[in-house]
């Protein structure tokens, strides 16, 4: 925790002289905006979004699918989970983060499992919203969709999918610098933001938008990231929360987000740029200490440090901790031997959750810690953690 006072009122982080202000005040509007986030996300969830609460034994879990790493068997449970998901999601399209990190994972599918349906009913979302991200200026929530617009983008090159996107982050590159007031304050933010400028900069070659990135990176970092534990707290809310065990209170979805942020801004980081090895130690610090507590069953609970307390597994962020290590043992940047098998009994433990109509259930409902949910609780953003997923265990079977 000494890391953490020390990191908030590090001169470079503050403009105040004096430590107990600065942690007192980073606290304060840590605290008033983890309130207003909460607020924003408590309109009704609508059925497409939350589909779960049933009664596990109406809910027949599937059982023509496989777990295995094979590409019959991944591409299968792809498709059936897509299909069903983009059945009930097409009509309330929606431009916040929860769809975002559904998009992201439409995007992902591969062409083998039928990648270009949903790449296709992509551009029709882009078009129903004229390529625009969502209402709020600064919030990385509502620049996540962007991630998909640029994708799009560099298949198509039409400039309606960029312009909108870029002027936004282009905006946003021009607010005051209030470095006791992170522009990314909570962890999941990681996943939000910084992959859409990693990839305008790829698009672009303007260094301007990776070097942004790189600056609130390792910001946000420095406040959140415990060098002990090599994990994330959600926001600065948390620093001094524990568990009923005692360990700290470190949320696995929040995690999980991190480390797919993680691995889609490396994924368009150039080998030579100067902070990359931080990124790659980071990815690595974070992947043994997500090894070393995997559940029995192949799955992470809501708290990390204290599976006991949870009954049921996690799926969202389960789902990102697969894709994030599939993709490090994909570009040689985590060991195959050491991975593999975490990544195998992972995987097969994510199938087990896929119901015969094609939701994957034990996924936690919106929120900022952990919570109770049931085993058919479903929702679009852990639909999308799954395809991701999904997407990289097939490049890992080949």
């Amino acid at each position: 925790m000494q890391k953490f006072f020390a990191n908030v009122c590090s001169p470079s982080l503050r403009r105040d002289s004096s430590p107990c202000v600065c942690f007192c005040v980073w606290i304060v509007v840590a605290a008033l905006a983890v309130s207003s986030h909460l607020s924003a996300q408590a309109k009704p969830v609508g059925r497409q979004q939350n589909v779960g609460d049933a009664p596990s034994a109406s809910l027949p879990l599937a059982h023509d699918l496989s777990g295995k790493l094979t590409h019959r068997d991944v591409r299968r449970a792809m498709r059936k989970v897509a299909n069903w998901q983009l059945n009930r999601a097409e009509s309330d399209f929606d431009q916040d983060w929860t769809y975002a990190a559904l998009y992201a994972g439409f995007m992902a599918v591969p062409d083998e499992a039928d990648g270009k349906k949903y790449r296709d009913a992509m551009q029709r979302m882009g078009q129903k919203f004229n390529w625009e991200p969502g209402p709020r200026l600064a919030h990385a929530d509502d620049q996540a969709i962007g991630q998909t617009y640029l994708d799009l983008y560099r298949r198509i090159h039409d400039p309606a999918m960029l312009t909108p996107i870029r002027a936004r982050m282009d905006a946003v590159m021009q607010l005051p610098d209030e470095r006791d007031k992170p522009l990314w304050w909570w962890c999941d933010a990681l996943f939000m933001a910084p992959p859409v400028l990693a990839k305008l900069y790829t698009i672009t070659g303007d260094r301007k938008y990776l070097d942004f990135m790189d600056r609130e990176w390792w910001i946000t970092s420095s406040l959140l990231y415990d060098s002990k534990t090599h994990l994330f707290f959600r926001d600065a809310t948390f620093l001094g929360k524990h568990e009923a065990n005692g360990s700290g209170l470190f949320w696995s979805r929040g995690n999980g987000w991190v480390m797919a942020g993680l691995v889609r801004v490396l994924a368009e980081m150039p080998r030579d740029y100067p902070s990359r090895p931080k990124y790659v130690t980071q990815l690595q610090e974070m992947a043994a200490e997500i090894a070393s507590i995997q559940g029995n069953d192949g799955l992470w609970r809501p708290g990390l440090l204290n599976p006991s307390a949870y009954p049921l597994p996690e799926n969202s962020g389960s789902a990102f901790y697969v894709y994030a290590l599939s993709y490090g043992v994909n570009n040689g940047l985590l060991d195959r031997a050491r991975y593999l098998p975490v990544i195998e009994k992972a995987w097969a433990g994510l199938v087990s959750h896929i119901y015969e109509d094609g939701r994957i259930g034990c996924i936690q409902p919106i929120g900022a810690a952990p919570g109770d949910y049931t085993a058919t609780a479903s929702y679009v953003f852990g639909t999308g953690a799954f395809l991701m997923a999904g997407s990289e265990v097939e490049r890992l079977a080949r």
